[in-house]
């Protein structure tokens, strides 16, 4: 399932929260063997757990069976920000990174309900390997077992590296619980595969821009067609993780953000596909003029 990776420019629209800047990356479909599961076949395209059970509606994620087509969406319209330093999407638990003069992307834990993952932008202020983990005062209190320190090693939830940030407590750190990557799990933090911070450590500078923002939707145009890309929202992610489906919900505002990112292409609307898109909610772009 190929998708086109040339990266164009959108046409300008007024303040509209879901337009995008571009594309990174390309469709894929994997077909399963009788021991796979898709978190470990998300774990192998670089993708979350709510990614790959969104875009698979239908298939057991634990024993999908042999000989079945997984959707495999690393195609991504990039998020509706500054390409400066690293831009976390919480909306699609999603990273995307920029420098020389390209772009990589990884999927990411953020932080649970009453514990969300900050927006805004801030900085990495400093890096260290094999990181030593201080339990907050509100951790101890859920975890009273839990020592005022843990060093290196196999209970330590930030993994081997770690890169802390400026606000205070909140890093983007590795993990001991791979399972959490692509949920919403943490206490606020961002989380990455093993492998993933283990490459991006040692290439990210002290004193790169770290953006957050709350985009699970985004739109955006190429080869004269506008593409909109739905991912689950915050309450529809936590019931994907439930039980595999969620509650249909049209977002507020949203039809008006689709007319303005159509801007004077809006005659070329289809309408069945912009809602058939809000209702599946399955996280890669579809298109949506004719």
């Amino acid at each position: 399932m190929a998708a086109p990776t040339e990266k164009v420019a959108a046409p300008a629209a007024a303040a509209n929260p879901i337009l995008g800047s571009g594309f990174v990356g390309q469709m894929q479909t994997y077909t399963t063997a009788y021991e796979d599961s898709l978190p470990e076949i998300a774990r192998k395209f670089n993708m979350g757990y709510v990614e790959i059970i969104a875009a698979n509606p239908g298939l057991d994620p634990w024993v999908p069976g042999a000989g079945k087509q997984v959707v495999i969406p690393t195609w991504h319209i990039l998020p509706g920000a500054a390409h400066e330093g690293i831009v976390v999407n919480v909306g699609e638990m999603r990273m995307y990174w920029y420098h020389d003069g390209s772009v990589e992307t990884h999927p990411i834990g953020i932080g649970r309900e009453g514990k969300e993952t900050p927006r805004g932008s801030t900085t990495v202020v400093r890096k260290q390997e094999k990181p030593t983990w201080y339990p907050t005062e509100g951790t101890r209190k859920d975890k009273p077992y839990l020592s005022a320190a843990v060093g290196p090693g196999p209970d330590n939830p930030l993994g081997e590296y770690a890169m802390y940030l400026g606000w205070r407590s909140y890093l983007i750190h590795g993990t001991n619980n791979w399972m959490g990557i692509g949920r919403q799990a943490s206490r606020g933090c961002i989380r990455m595969y093993p492998e993933d911070i283990a490459s991006v450590f040692p290439r990210v500078p002290v004193g790169t821009k770290v953006t957050a923002v709350n985009q699970s939707i985004k739109a955006a145009w190429l080869n004269d067609q506008l593409w909109l890309e739905i991912h689950p929202d915050s309450k529809q992610a936590d019931e994907v993780e439930a039980d595999g489906r969620f509650t249909y919900a049209l977002p507020d505002g949203f039809l008006k953000n689709i007319l303005a990112a159509a801007g004077s292409a809006s005659n070329r609307i289809d309408w069945e596909a912009v809602r058939q898109a809000a209702k599946d909610r399955k996280g890669y772009p579809v298109q949506i003029t004719r």
